[in-house]
């Protein structure tokens, strides 16, 4: 058992459990080298002939304070407190340097640069960290009102890009992958990151587990870029050049949504529409599963109850929503007061796809599996349909991914169990003698984890009701005219990392209407949602730090 650890002032003080400095030190190795990706952007910024100054600005105070934290505790001691702490303090640095450049962007720095984007809505601090957080967490919510390469410069758009790439299969699991001092704790660290109830052990080091999970991600975005670029060279989609095809692809497989594109992925062909919806079906499975079915054991896809159930129920919602829009039903009658869109945009959305059934059926896909995954891109607005198709939206947002995906939610495996569960428990209420236990892939689940599924469940909806009630309070305190099925989409789809609601926040809407304090709350449901609730608020229970 690790010893306490002596406070600054130690008179009076209990002796903390957990040894902050261990965990601040391996934030700063963290930090340290997040300064590599940030070349991209670089690259990006000499090729389009912008200024380069944000990111050599944000790599100075990201190396400067990565080492600073390093020297803290130069050879730290990784212990299952520490690595709760480190898990929870790096997705919030990671944050606050993704923020940077977007500020530098928007104000300049004295004798250096010249504001980049002086009218960008990101020079606000709020505005920066939440469309920074959204990023990393891969939400996809976005703050910034007008979305425009010109207006916001080909690099810092690239950037917004990547953070989602980055944060998609893990910061934490991208370190434990490269880097040594990690190699030791790296179990519990991905634990405590990794999307789910756990994460598979695919290989005996957990190093090598944590490459074989991101050499999986990596192919898999290639791929897409390849495919999506191909439309581009065959001239089936202009708007699929490198440089979009690039930025779809790094923000699909993240699950993350954000486009550099005003109109999301309605701004692509119907080709490349359906080229992303298989990619974001594989960015919702689990990754440990898509690497043995690759390495040589492709029936371990159709063997895996989870992978099943998810793709049922995908199925299933698709069907549904194909045949509402098919039929007309899925659409609303006319434009309602605020809408997002116009009349003609509407009659436009009914002509192309009532009575079409490829059109139906492309939109109910896209749209079912980009929320379901909660990769939250959007082929057309679908704000413009009715009550029925959008309330079974909603109701996707709660599902997500498989765990060990990059997809956010309550995830489908904890339905699964739940599911299997309430059948158990209809069949022993009619049999009292019965034992029949629940089985996850042939194996009997011990009875602890099904009450952590439930509890964990629970939380989740707890927490999303509370917060729908802090939204709603805010907006009437400042003014903000907010619905009742507006608050709670925000809220679903920023604890659950899902991107778009409905209404203002709708897939061609933004985030920016809310106030300042009403931001800062949805980037803490941001942060709680990736890390999946637990690991967050043991941090916040005295005993966690209590000796």
């Amino acid at each position: 058992m690790r010893s306490g650890v002596e406070s600054p002032i130690s008179l009076g003080f209990p002796k903390l459990r957990v040894d902050y400095r261990d965990s601040l030190s391996l934030v700063g190795t963290v930090l340290k080298y997040l300064v590599v990706p940030l070349f991209l952007p670089v690259v990006v910024a000499l090729v389009y002939g912008e200024p380069v100054v944000p990111f050599a600005v944000t790599m100075l105070l990201t190396l400067a304070s990565g080492v600073a934290l390093e020297r803290l505790r130069p050879e730290p001691d990784l212990g299952p407190r520490e690595g709760f702490l480190m898990v929870g303090l790096t997705w919030l640095a990671v944050a606050v340097v993704g923020a940077i450049p977007y500020l530098v962007a928007a104000h300049g720095v004295p004798l250096l640069m010249e504001p980049v984007a002086p009218t960008s809505t990101l020079g606000n601090p709020f505005n920066a960290l939440f469309e920074s957080m959204s990023g990393f967490t891969t939400t996809g919510a976005t703050v910034l009102g007008e979305i425009s390469v010109d207006k916001h410069g080909y690099s810092v758009m690239m950037w917004r890009q990547l953070t989602q790439w980055l944060g998609g299969m893990g910061i934490v699991v991208l370190a434990v992958a490269i880097l040594p001092e990690l190699s030791v704790g790296g179990a519990q660290l991905m634990d405590a990151e990794a999307p789910g109830p756990g994460i598979e052990k695919l290989t005996p080091r957990i190093a090598e587990t944590a490459r074989a999970l991101w050499v999986a991600y990596l192919g898999f975005t290639a791929l897409e870029i390849a495919l999506l670029y191909g439309l581009y060279l065959a001239g089936v989609d202009q708007n699929l050049y490198l440089y979009n095809a690039v930025a779809h692809a790094l923000t699909t497989m993240p699950t993350g949504g954000f486009s550099p594109e005003a109109r999301s992925i309605e701004a692509l062909s119907a080709a490349a529409q359906w080229i992303i919806i298989p990619f974001m079906i594989v960015a919702g499975t689990n990754f440990a599963l898509i690497w043995r079915a690759v390495t040589g054991n492709p029936e371990r896809l159709t063997d895996d109850s989870e992978f099943r159930f998810y793709l049922g129920v995908l199925a299933a919602l698709t069907a549904v929503v194909s045949a509402l829009l098919f039929t007309g039903v899925g659409f609303v009658a006319e434009v309602p007061a605020g809408g997002t869109y116009d009349a003609q945009y509407l009659s436009d959305a009914r002509g192309a796809i009532v009575a079409n059934l490829e059109p139906a059926v492309r939109h109910a896909a896209f749209q079912i599996v980009s929320i379901m995954t909660t990769t939250g891109y959007a082929s057309l607005d679908f704000n413009a349909w009715g009550p029925a198709p959008q309330y079974l939206l909603l109701f996707a947002m709660f599902i997500g991914g498989s765990a060990g995906s990059t997809g956010g939610a309550i995830k489908v495996v904890r339905w699964y169990v739940i599911v299997k569960s309430v059948r158990r428990e209809l069949y022993t209420t009619a049999h009292p003698a019965a034992v029949r236990p629940v089985r996850l892939g042939g194996r009997a689940l011990d009875e602890r984890a099904i009450r952590g599924i439930y509890a964990f469940t629970l939380l989740y909806f707890v927490i999303f009701f509370v917060a729908t009630a802090v939204l709603l309070v805010d907006a009437d305190r400042v003014g903000q005219r907010l619905t009742m099925l507006e608050s709670m989409s925000a809220v679903a789809a920023t604890l659950g990392n899902v991107g778009p609601g409905f209404g203002s926040v709708g897939p061609m809407g933004s985030y920016l209407g809310f106030s300042n304090l009403g931001k800062a709350f949805m980037i803490a449901l941001m942060w709680v949602g990736r890390l999946e609730i637990i690991p967050v608020l043991i941090l916040l229970t005295p005993e966690y730090w209590r000796r």
